[in-house]
Formats: structure tokens, C-alpha cells, sequence
């Protein structure tokens, strides 16, 4: 049973307020029968629906024999309990049922870590007694003899069940921080390593179509189904651009509307590839209706991680089976970066990769090099990463015209002492205004 409580604030499709939510409660494998709908300026404090709602929900709960009961809202542990007595069935909010499906997709060592975090740091909070035979387990003092229940040093009152389970899920917590921190120091270190690649991060709403628009670009053969988180670890793959152009295009976790920050947060190491992209691909999927308040949706998110100013490049996606045009013109007119494509077909994706070149010339400086013939592995690598112009043969070296990425220019001055620096150059071919000569 789907419900949803449509707050003045509530940032949903009016006329089809519990399509997301009904997509989720399928994907988490559940069979949903029907749903309930409620508008009000709050919360009610005690069941967060109306007397009169609160009647009809326990009477078509009934109806159609449902055993759980999803909201669209997030929920207090007091709400939760209201209901669960009103219902008689199990009661649990719009969280909940997205870490539960980030738990049954976590297949990493890594992610099943950032999934226990969050799922903990959302359960602290609501922890309630429930072995009440041991509501409190007595110290040494409490029983016949000195040691009998807890030994010696146990002495006094004894800890409430509620108290060992929070120390418990404390320390838990603690071990989990420390060690998704190594974890994030480590991807942080791993990505800073590419700072002689351009990078590139694909970022959207879950099931924009990331994963098939990868596959379709490097044949990565990523996992990719019609459903929401179909993956959730990120891939980063070499994306050859053509003209001895290479990117490294990285496929991230799908965000959603109102995400729990603690998944943010604890995901924040699988998303340190987004933090330190060059270039981020913001897919859309223009076939759906809510296409604009899910562009919203990514960018709070992206704004939340720090890296709302990398430059972004929006590809309307699905337009191949998009019925209502308006919202591809319409996120045109607002974002003028963007492409028209359809991952699945491949029509756009080469107007797109001459896009994701001039990002990455951009970034890079036309240079004439000079290096003596017994430099193999210098000329070796130059021929590997950077486009070679012109190539001219002297008797004591390779004089050679290139195009290069600012970043391995930078890097191929600090390895190679064979670079000899003859003086300023003339203005690139080709249009190309920067020029330097080594």
C-alpha cells in the first residue's frame, strides 16, 4: 500500500504523485495493490495522516490484504508506531525503502560497507526497546552473590536493553566511519594519480540511462536494465575519442528525489570520481514527465557534494521514445550546453564526442618539443597522449609540433630532462592561440 502526504513544499508531479515511489516499491520487489493520497500543511504528530485518512487507509489496508505500507514521506519513530497499531501491518517511509534496495544491490566489499553506514546512521535515531523481559540487565549488585550475572565491576543499576543496542550500533558506526574513510583517502589518492588524463564523470537521476550510454560509447558491457539503481558501484573505463584523443569516462551511482543525506555521505567515496571530473555528463531522460524536477533533484545533489561549478554538459536522453517534445525544448532553452541523444539507438553520440574534444582542447596548448634521438620512452609517450602536428628530423634530435593537455605537459617537464627549452614560438596552426616551445 503506497501513500503519500502532499506538503505545500512537496516537489512531485502533482498529477502523478506516487509514480517515483511506486517505480522504488517494484524495484525493491515489492507488488503494490493500491495507494492513498492526502494533502496537508504538516504531519500529524501522532500517525502523520488525518482521523478521517488515517480510517480509510486501515479500511482499504484491509481490502486488499497489503502487509506493508510504504510512505512517501519520512517518517518519526513515533509516526511509525502510530500507524503500525492503527494498521497492523508493517509501516516504512521513503528512506527506508531506498536503503533497503541500495542493500540488495550493494555487491562491493566497499558499497555493502556505505550501505551498513547509512542504514545504521538512519537506525540510531529510532532504536526502541524491544526484549522487554530484559528491560534491564542488573548488575552484580541486583542478583544473590557478587558476580553472579555480571562479575565483579558490574556493580549498580545495570544498562537498559535500549542502551546496549545504542552502544552497540555506536561502536559499529565508529568502526564503519574509519573505515570508509581509509577507503575515501585511498579514492582520493587513485583519482588525484589521473590528474595527467582528462576525466570525465557520467551523473543523473537513476534509470537516465548512464550505464547503456557507457556501453554504448567504450563497450563496457555495464550491467544496465530498466529499473531504479540497477548498479551502484562506479566504473571507469578508457573512452577513446578518435584523433589520438583518450578521456576516462567514469559511470556513477543514480541519484533520486529527496535521497537520505547519510547515503550521500557515506557514498561520497564512490562519487569522488564526480568531485574531480573535468567534464560531467549530466544525462536526462526526456521521457519522463518529471524530466525537469529530476535535473533539480542531480543538481542538489552535486551542489550537497562540492562539485556544482565543474563544467557540465546535459544530454537529453531517450529522445527516441519521448512523446512530449516540450520538455527537450524546454531544458534546451534553460540549459544552453546541452545535446540531444539517444543511448540506446547511438543517434547524437557523434555530435557528441566532437563536444567532449573541444572540452578537451580546450584544456590543452599547442607546444613545439625538442628531444635528442635516444630518448625512446619520451618519444614513445608524446606519440601515446598528445596529437603530433608535425614531426621534423635533425641531426642531434626530433623537433616535433603538439597538441597536449596542460596537466601532462606539466608532468612530461618534471620527468624528462631531454626537454630542452629553445624559445617562444609562433602562434599555433589551425587556429590555435596558445603556443609554447620547449
Amino acid at each position: 500500500m503506497l501513500v503519500g502526504v502532499l506538503l505545500p513544499d512537496s516537489k512531485v508531479d502533482l498529477s502523478r504523485p506516487l509514480d517515483e515511489l511506486e517505480a522504488l516499491a517494484r524495484s525493491a520487489g515489492a507488488e503494490v495493490l493500491d495507494s492513498l493520497v492526502q494533502k496537508r500543511m504538516r504531519l500529524a504528530a501522532a500517525c502523520a495522516l488525518g482521523k478521517g485518512k488515517l480510517a480509510e487507509l486501515v479500511e482499504r489496508c484491509e481490502d486488499v490484504q497489503a502487509d506493508v505500507v510504504i510512505f512517501d514521506n519520512d517518517l518519526t519513530p513515533r509516526q511509525i508506531r502510530g500507524l503500525e497499531k492503527a494498521v497492523e501491518c508493517k509501516v516504512i517511509d521513503r528512506s527506508e525503502l531506498i536503503l533497503d534496495i541500495f542493500a540488495s544491490r550493494a555487491k562491493t566489499h566497499e558499497a555493502k560497507l556505505q550501505v551498513e553506514l547509512a542504514q545504521l546512521q538512519y537506525t540510531a535515531p529510532r532504536l526502541r526497546g524491544m526484549w522487554t523481559h530484559l528491560e534491564r540487565i542488573a548488575g552484580a549488585g541486583g542478583a544473590t552473590a557478587a558476580g553472579t550475572v555480571g562479575g565483579v565491576g558490574t556493580r549498580g543499576p545495570g544498562e537498559r536493553q535500549i542502551e546496549v543496542d545504542r552502544r552497540i550500533v555506536r561502536d559499529r558506526i565508529t568502526y564503519l566511519t574509519k573505515t570508509i574513510g581509509d577507503i575515501d583517502q585511498r579514492k582520493q589518492q587513485e583519482v588525484r594519480s589521473r590528474g595527467d588524463c582528462f576525466t570525465v564523470s557520467l551523473v543523473g537521476y537513476t534509470n537516465s540511462g548512464k550505464s547503456t550510454l557507457m556501453n554504448r560509447l567504450t563497450g563496457a558491457e555495464r550491467y544496465a536494465a530498466d529499473q531504479l539503481f540497477a548498479t551502484l558501484d562506479t566504473k571507469t573505463i578508457t573512452w577513446d575519442l578518435g584523433d589520438r584523443c583518450t578521456v576516462l569516462l567514469s559511470d556513477t551511482v543514480g541519484f533520486v528525489r529527496d535521497i537520505p543525506h547519510h547515503l550521500v555521505a557515506s557514498f561520497r567515496a564512490t562519487l569522488e570520481e564526480a568531485i574531480h571530473a573535468d567534464l560531467l555528463l549530466h544525462v536526462v531522460d526526456v521521457s519522463s514527465p518529471t524530466a525537469w524536477q529530476q535535473v533539480e533533484a542531480v543538481d542538489g545533489v552535486l551542489n550537497e557534494l562540492g562539485c556544482g561549478d565543474v563544467p557540465q554538459l546535459v544530454l537529453l536522453n531517450k529522445m527516441d521514445v519521448a512523446n512530449d517534445l516540450s520538455i527537450a525544448e524546454m531544458l534546451s532553452c534553460h540549459r544552453p550546453m546541452s545535446q540531444r541523444i539517444s543511448a540506446l539507438t547511438g543517434d547524437g553520440l557523434e555530435t557528441l564526442v566532437d563536444e567532449v574534444k573541444r572540452h578537451v582542447r580546450s584544456n590543452s596548448v599547442f607546444v613545439t618539443i625538442h628531444a635528442p634521438h635516444t630518448a625512446g620512452k619520451l618519444l614513445g609517450e608524446i606519440d601515446r597522449i598528445a596529437e603530433v602536428i608535425d614531426r621534423r628530423y635533425a641531426s642531434d634530435g626530433v623537433e616535433m609540433d603538439i597538441r597536449i593537455d596542460r596537466a601532462q605537459l606539466d608532468q612530461l617537464r618534471g620527468r624528462y630532462d631531454a626537454l630542452r627549452i629553445e624559445g617562444e614560438g609562433s602562434s599555433a596552426p589551425n587556429g590555435m592561440d596558445d603556443h609554447e616551445v620547449l
